[in-house]
């Protein structure tokens, strides 16, 4: 045998590099997907300071936490995708976070401007940077992905993936862990420069510290790559996979749910139990992102367990955390206890967010490796725009509706939301603040309540992908029994 030829066995055997280094790496990676989702939901741990001070509605709220974020990130992630499929995938990983750092950093700045005899409120001003840091962050999770692929074997990556997979949940832990308690002491706007500067030196440890393994390290000896693929062959390859967009539509209802939640829950613990936003992040959103982290790793580790016996675990495992999650959120939202509300949202956390490291083994198990990267960004394009986009979008709107549909049945229509938050609530008479006492939290609270319930839907997905994951699969991730 060659030393060519025996270098790519030992690379579908074992993966690119020695263990302690790939170890290293994935926890660079690891490291740069939590900053990448610090950023993103820091905006949700400020907001009961912030969205009082900027006096904005639920639905505008829900339009900065998602869509306002999500759009040009899933436009922008596809050709950057694409572009990682030849190109130097850690020059294009170190690029975008320093970018999307320095974006979040931006954000404390938010005031209102005038620009050319066009005076910008705070809120379009911080709409702008949350864009500015969803362009940056398009360049994270596609050829972060793609590298996962080349150092780690299939019989490996399941484990890999979700371990990855753990930044979206300690990320969210860290944003409450630091941002809370810098905005209870010093204001909002500077946890967004605490947790900005340090992505920039992140970025600089990346680049020089993570090497480019060749593409398709791990693929199977004789497997045919393009040199050059294309985002039309790309798809010509996704659409036979019918698997890759069932499960698709499963991550994208359970994204809908999960963001939409997440990005009020501060509010929510704000508005039903009369925490601060230090005190809900502190008390409330860190346990809950740490249990929900382990339910992640959790999900992979299992999976890659129970496949060997059962094929199709991976999807159906997904399934039934996602359905059972619902009672626990449904109980978290409707009790007057802070205790059990505390318990029921880590016990659903932990059981439904398996479905991440679902998403990106069944994305990465269905391909060949040159367009790895692009179908991460086709499904991070559907659950990202359609998941994350619309689903705090549509919490607030709704919020926002109930509100006024409860204020005009109390016999005090005239009440707006912006009156029942912060300071001005004290303007109001006695009936009125009665009526902002119940409105306010409870429009949220249904609001809430309602979204939850969806995520049995995204379990119906997941079980319906197992019909045609075994077929579909290329990695060796799932076999044939």
């Amino acid at each position: 045998m060659s030393a060519t030829a025996a270098a790519e066995q030992d690379g579908h055997i074992a993966g690119f590099g020695t263990q302690p280094y790939r170890f290293y790496v994935i926890n660079i990676l690891l490291l740069v997907y939590i900053l990448n989702f610090v950023d993103r939901g820091l905006l949700s741990v400020v907001a009961p300071q912030m969205k009082p001070e900027l006096g904005i509605s639920d639905t505008a709220f829900g339009l900065l936490t998602g869509f306002g974020f999500a759009l040009l990130y899933t436009v922008v992630g596809i050709p950057l995708a694409q572009f990682a499929e030849t190109r130097h995938r850690v020059w294009i990983m170190s690029v975008c976070v320093a970018l999307w750092s320095l974006a979040t950093a931006l954000c404390g700045l938010s005031r209102e401007v005038t620009l050319g005899g066009i005076t910008l409120g705070a809120f379009w001003v911080l709409l702008s940077c949350r864009v500015a840091v969803g362009i940056g962050e398009a360049g994270c999770t596609p050829p972060a992905n793609s590298l996962i692929a080349d150092y780690y074997p299939a019989n490996k990556r399941s484990t890999a993936l979700g371990y990855y997979a753990m930044g979206v949940t300690l990320g969210g832990a860290l944003a409450n862990l630091v941002g809370g308690p810098i905005t209870d002491a010093f204001g909002w706007r500077a946890a967004f420069f605490v947790i900005g500067a340090p992505g920039v030196l992140v970025a600089i440890l990346l680049k020089m510290t993570v090497k480019e393994p060749p593409r398709g390290y791990t693929d199977p000896p004789g497997t045919v790559r393009s040199a050059r693929p294309s985002f039309k062959l790309a798809l010509a390859e996704l659409s036979t996979k019918t698997s890759f967009w069932v499960m698709c539509a499963g991550a994208t209802v359970a994204a809908f749910c999960g963001y939409g939640i997440s990005s009020f829950q501060s509010l929510f613990i704000n508005r039903s139990f009369g925490l601060s936003a230090g005190e809900a992040a502190l008390m409330i959103n860190t346990p809950v992102a740490l249990s929900s982290a382990v339910g992640t790793v959790a999900m992979g580790w299992m999976a890659e367990r129970m496949s060997k016996k059962y094929p199709n675990a991976i999807a159906w495992m997904t399934a039934i955390g996602l359905t059972l999650s619902v009672p626990f959120y449904l109980l978290a939202f409707t009790t007057s206890d802070l205790t059990v509300c505390l318990v029921a949202l880590c016990l659903g956390g932990a059981i439904k967010y398996g479905y991440l490291a679902a998403q990106y083994t069944i994305g990465q198990g269905v391909v060949s490796a040159q367009v790895r990267a692009v179908s991460t960004a086709v499904m991070l394009f559907l659950v990202n725009l359609l998941g994350y986009g619309f689903g705090p979008l549509f919490i607030g709107w709704l919020s926002d509706h109930l509100f006024k549909l409860q204020v005009a049945h109390l016999g005090a229509a005239e009440l707006t939301r912006k009156m029942c938050e912060g300071t001005a609530k004290t303007a109001l008479s006695a009936m009125e603040q009665g009526v902002c006492a119940a409105a306010h939290p409870e429009s949220l609270q249904n609001s809430m309540l309602i979204t939850s319930t969806f995520y049995a839907l995204g379990g119906f997905f997941f079980l319906l992908t197992c019909r045609w994951l075994r077929r579909d699969m290329v990695a060796g991730v799932v076999k044939a029994a």
